[in-house]
C-alpha cells in the first residue's frame, strides 16, 4: 500500500522576507558605520566661535588669571549646548540621527580628551597652577577634535590639528600672548572652519 507523502515540517523554514530584512539591516549598519559623520554643523561652529570672541573680550578686564579662567569657563556650557543642538538639527535635516554608528564613533573619540581637560582644569585651579591652562585647553580640545574628526569630514580633523599647534605654541609663549592664541583658536578657527563647513557641507 502506497504511503501518502507528508508535507515538510515548517518548524525550521525561514521566512524569505525576514531574511531579506535582516540582510538589508546588516548592510545598512555596515554602510552607516563606514560612512562619515556629516552632522557637524558649520553654523554651530560659527556660533561657538562668536562665544570664543565674547570670552576673550570678557577676559580682557579680568583682574587676575583665575578670574580670566573662570570667565572662559562660564562660556563653555553655552558652547557645548550650541554644538549639541546644532548637530541634532543638522542630523534631523539629513534624515539621520546624531547617535548613528559614525556619530557614536565621533562622540566616543571626542569626549575622553574633553573630560581629561575638565579634570586637569579643576586640579590646576585648586593648586593655583594656572599658567598652563591656555595650552592645556587648546591641546586637549584639538586632540578631541582630531580623534573625533577621524569619523567625520576631512576639514574637522584639520581644524583639530590647528588647535593642537596653537596649544603647543601656548605652552612656550609669554603669558600676555596666550589670550590671543585662545582667541585665534576658539574664536578664529571656529569661525573660519565653521564658515567653510557650512558652505561646503550644506550647513
Amino acid at each position: 500500500m502506497a504511503t501518502v507523502p507528508q508535507p515538510p515540517s515548517t518548524g525550521n523554514v525561514v521566512n524569505i522576507h525576514d531574511r531579506a530584512h535582516d540582510n538589508l539591516r546588516f548592510i545598512r549598519n555596515m554602510m552607516e558605520g563606514a560612512s562619515s559623520f556629516t552632522a557637524v554643523s558649520g553654523w554651530g561652529l560659527m556660533g561657538i566661535g562668536v562665544l570664543g570672541c565674547i570670552a576673550f573680550a570678557l577676559g580682557l578686564s579680568a583682574p587676575t588669571f583665575a578670574d580670566w579662567a573662570n570667565r572662559w569657563l562660564a562660556v563653555a556650557p553655552a558652547a557645548l549646548a550650541i554644538g549639541g543642538v546644532s548637530m541634532a538639527v543638522k542630523a534631523r535635516r539629513r534624515n539621520t540621527v546624531v547617535l548613528s554608528a559614525s556619530g557614536r564613533k565621533f562622540l566616543f573619540n571626542l569626549v575622553p580628551p574633553l573630560v581629561a581637560a575638565l579634570l586637569l582644569t579643576g586640579y590646576l585651579l585648586q593648586t593655583e597652577q594656572l599658567a598652563a591652562l591656555p595650552g592645556l585647553w587648546l591641546l586637549l580640545y584639538g586632540t578631541g577634535i582630531v580623534t573625533g574628526g577621524s569619523a567625520s569630514v576631512r576639514s574637522v580633523p584639520v581644524m583639530g590639528l590647528c588647535f593642537f599647534v596653537l596649544g603647543a605654541a601656548a605652552l612656550f609663549t609669554p603669558a600676555w600672548l596666550q589670550p590671543w592664541l585662545m582667541l585665534a583658536g576658539f574664536g578664529g578657527l571656529h569661525l573660519g572652519f565653521g564658515a567653510y563647513i557650512a558652505y561646503r557641507h550644506d550647513g
